[in-house]
């Protein structure tokens, strides 16, 4: 653990020295997927690799949509709720978030051909919108910290990073903020907040030391809001040979826009009254991304007998082209320390930085499906996906970074099991999903349980379903990128509701 500590250091240099500081969970958020889609592709828990019949069955298996036997179209809508259960230093915190989104549309199209000559009798076009990802979040955190203060954040910037030695108090007195670097930048934010102060008074000192009072207990909260989505527009092509062997292809192009705005708050005096000095620290960063990026899928169906179909996808890597832009500002108290008090440094400069790549790995996913005639059916699909061949890229800016991934990510597995009875006009669903973490070391960011239920009628040419879906994971959620890294530990609970109108036309 002390080797991938020491390798994340490094990549978090090498990023941080051509703009902002870089995670592995910037491109988790995109590699790790969520369970959306219509309400009869979640009621089953999205287990529909070798069912098709359903617009979402795309995205695990590009065939599934040869087994609409009329031009068809769904469009959903969903309810989210998150509920963050956050203990930090003995101290539990909770927050709920909100929010409903149009998360999918899509429409198919069914050629078929009668001439007994032909073995390849029918072709699907279909065109299909999801939102993969919704990112409206809120997570707040507090508690007494007795040793680390939010200090060495900024003093590991001023006091300089292995490739780049510590900025000097001349710059520090006379540079403009927009003229820094990143590292520079966040040197500048906590002198500006007299978080440090320097060695010595010489224009060229680069040594620094804490300004913080050093008796410990330190209160700290972190309040995160994030907004945003991750979406995806398909083009998917099917075919059927001999009502036998079932073949698909998607062509996807996803967008995604994030804001994520974090508030860092610090105070001192736990166990006495200070009347001077450094009395507490408020770090507010905001970050938007914003980009777009291309994947494809390839899958196959197999009709081993009237009831026992089989499947195989595979989904490519997603390139995504990113971009960031990012405004901080610092406030504090701080008595006797300067002419003004408190101190609210605001640069009101919006950094640009420059565009940077993600791929997210591809996935591997093995089906099987019995279906009881006209009754109901029982699926199962098994994904495995290897986040350990995750990367951002140009290689050379994030080469640490991604040394850091390919050691502490693994091959993961994903299960979905679920099940569907029909009766008259309904159709009755449940189903089960677990979503095994990307780390080797489970406890960044564990394993997520998921179960699901459904229901839907019948109208003869249209149809509404509607279903209920819960997930929990758990994770370790750090108040800054380095630094002050003592993590929180975050208890996330999904519970979402989805609402498909359907119709054949």
């Amino acid at each position: 653990m002390k080797k991938y500590i020491t390798i994340i250091i490094a990549g978090l240099t090498f990023s941080a020295l051509r703009g902002q500081e870089t995670t592995p969970e910037d491109a988790l958020r995109y590699a790790v997927e969520n369970l959306t889609g219509s309400a009869r592709f979640r009621g089953m828990s999205g287990a529909f690799g070798a069912v098709g019949g359903d617009l979402s069955a795309i995205n695990q298996n590009p065939a599934s949509s040869i087994f609409f036997a009329n031009n068809f179209a769904t469009f959903t809508g969903s309810s989210y709720n998150t509920k963050n259960t956050s203990r930090y230093f003995g101290t539990t915190r909770n927050k709920n978030d909100n929010s409903f989104d149009l998360n999918q549309a899509g429409v198919v199209f069914v050629f078929k051909d009668n001439n007994p000559k032909n073995d390849w009798k029918k072709i699907t076009v279909a065109l299909n919108y999801e939102n993969n990802n919704n990112f409206d979040n809120n997570i707040y955190s507090a508690g007494i910290n007795p040793n680390n203060s939010i200090d060495r954040y900024f003093l590991r910037f001023a006091n300089g990073l292995p490739q780049e030695g510590g900025i000097t108090l001349q710059t520090l007195e006379n540079a403009f903020f927009e003229d820094l670097n990143f590292i520079d930048q966040q040197a500048f934010l906590g002198y500006q907040a007299y978080m440090f102060n320097p060695v010595s008074n010489t224009s060229q000192n680069s040594s620094y030391v804490t300004n913080v009072p050093t008796n410990g207990n330190y209160f700290q909260d972190n309040f995160t809001v994030s907004t945003g989505y991750d979406s995806k527009f398909s083009a998917n092509f099917a075919t059927a040979y001999k009502d036998k062997l079932f073949l698909g292809v998607n062509l996807n192009y996803h967008f995604t826009d994030i804001l994520k705005t974090t508030s860092v708050f610090e105070s001192y005096g736990a166990n006495n009254i200070l009347t001077s000095g450094l009395q507490s620290v408020q770090f507010d960063t905001e970050t938007h991304t914003f980009g777009n990026g291309f994947s494809f899928n390839l899958g196959a169906i197999v009709k081993a007998t009237e009831s026992l179909r089989l499947g195989i996808a595979y989904q490519s890597t997603t390139w995504f082209r990113l971009q960031d832009k990012q405004r901080q500002a610092i406030n504090a108290n701080c008595e006797n320390c300067g002419t003004n008090n408190p101190i609210n440094f605001n640069p009101g400069v919006t950094m640009i930085y420059q565009p940077y790549t993600i791929q997210t790995p591809g996935k591997w996913t093995g089906s099987a499906a019995y279906i009881f005639g006209k009754k109901g059916l029982l699926s199962l699909d098994v994904s495995s996906k290897d986040y350990s061949n995750t990367r951002f890229r140009p290689q050379n800016d994030y080469s640490g970074l991604n040394s850091f991934m390919s050691n502490a990510l693994q091959n993961a597995i994903e299960v979905r099991l679920g099940g569907e009875y029909e009766y008259k006009e309904f159709s009755f669903r449940a189903g089960y999903r677990f979503d095994e973490s990307p780390y080797k070391v489970d406890q960044t960011f564990g394993d997520l349980t998921g179960y699901s239920g459904g229901l839907g009628y019948t109208f003869g040419d249209s149809r509404i379903d509607i279903a209920y879906s819960y997930e929990h994971r758990n994770f370790s959620y750090t108040f800054l990128s380095s630094g002050l890294t003592d993590p929180a530990r975050v208890s996330r609970y999904n519970n979402n509701v989805t609402v498909s109108y359907s119709m054949n036309f």
